[in-house]
């Protein structure tokens, strides 16, 4: 009896362990029109260059979006890291069209593993932009973006 207890409760603790956002930050995209031009930046102080980490991109989009995927230029600076942009396809929906994500009414919420176990060659600020890479300008339903990094 004991020991059932003892094993449900371990049970119980490792699943309320979710792993804690290091750095969370997301940025409205004005009037749900994402244009070329908006650019938003996140700021990421790291203090620990040896941590790893899991990058995320955050998409928040209306079900009027019109696409099933949404692609970005996702760019990194900061020390010792070559000025990069890659681009990144961001799934959103399935091939028969049901969105994927968590939906609160007409909202649909994405977060994407986009890059694992990744290093920062030294401490200090390092900065994040993501840029719309889709061929409409301005790129509508889309409510807000942003990135999550959980520290491993």
């Amino acid at each position: 009896m004991k020991a059932l207890f003892i094993l449900g409760m371990s049970i119980i603790l490792f699943a309320s362990c979710e792993q804690k956002a290091f750095y969370e930050e997301n940025t409205v995209i004005p009037t749900q029109k994402w244009d070329y031009d908006f650019t938003p930046e996140f700021a990421v102080h790291i203090s620990e260059s040896q941590k790893s980490y899991d990058l995320f991109i955050n998409l928040r989009h209306t079900a009027f979006y019109p696409y099933a995927n949404c692609y970005v230029l996702l760019r990194q600076e900061g020390a010792g890291l070559k000025d990069t942009a890659i681009r990144y396809e961001l799934k959103l929906a399935e091939l028969d069209g049901k969105w994927t994500g968590n939906s609160a009414g007409n909202l649909y919420e994405h977060s994407n593993l986009i890059q694992e176990n990744i290093t920062f060659p030294d401490t200090g600020k390092y900065v994040f932009t993501i840029e719309q890479n889709m061929r409409d300008n301005p790129l509508i339903g889309v409510n807000d973006i942003g990135i999550k990094l959980i520290s491993k």
